[in-house]
């Protein structure tokens, strides 16, 4: 269809969930119901000089430090959230407040296969900046996931749960 709009639903967010104590492979949990706000904000790093035969300063895009700002409603039941806001109780730090990260772009299936789409993982630092509330209101979780090196690349199945790395062969090591 021509000057299709994407919509936000058409982005789906899945949160890597530790297993209870913490050891083993994550689950991915669906960043949805609770989930008031997810956005990306690439935040691209410009260098920018002056030269001395020029009269305007040219730039150019060094990098990337990758920010994604979450609003979330406290509801127990929704598993991604409840890792957000126990990383913020129990104040985490390092490594222990890093999780996967995975954005799926569901406007961009891949061919010949399922229910799998076009995705990007990531790894992220869980900063929670605020878990608060008035009388009568839901408690809010608020705060960022922040890039952690450089994103794969990929496709992920949201059936399975799946997360394959781009040119990786289905099945191999």
């Amino acid at each position: 269809m021509a000057n299709e709009t994407i919509m936000r639903y058409q982005i789906a967010d899945y949160l890597g969930v530790l297993p209870e104590g913490g050891e083993g492979e994550p689950d991915y949990e669906l960043m949805g119901a609770g989930v008031n706000t997810l956005d990306e904000n690439p935040a691209a790093q410009i260098d920018t000089k002056t030269y001395v035969n020029d009269r305007a300063a040219s730039s150019t895009i060094k990098g990337y430090q990758p920010q994604f700002p979450f609003d979330t409603d406290l509801m127990k039941s929704e598993k991604a959230i409840m890792e957000l806001y126990n990383i913020g109780r129990n104040e985490l730090t390092g490594a222990d407040a890093e999780r996967d990260y995975i954005r799926v772009e569901l406007f961009e299936s891949v061919q010949s296969k399922e229910n799998t789409f076009k995705a990007r993982k990531f790894r992220v630092a869980v900063e929670v900046a605020s878990c608060a509330g008035a009388g009568g209101e839901a408690i809010k979780v608020t705060g960022n996931l922040n890039n952690v090196g450089t994103f794969v690349d990929g496709e992920f199945n949201t059936e399975t749960k799946t997360f394959t790395e781009a040119g990786a062969a289905v099945g191999g090591p």
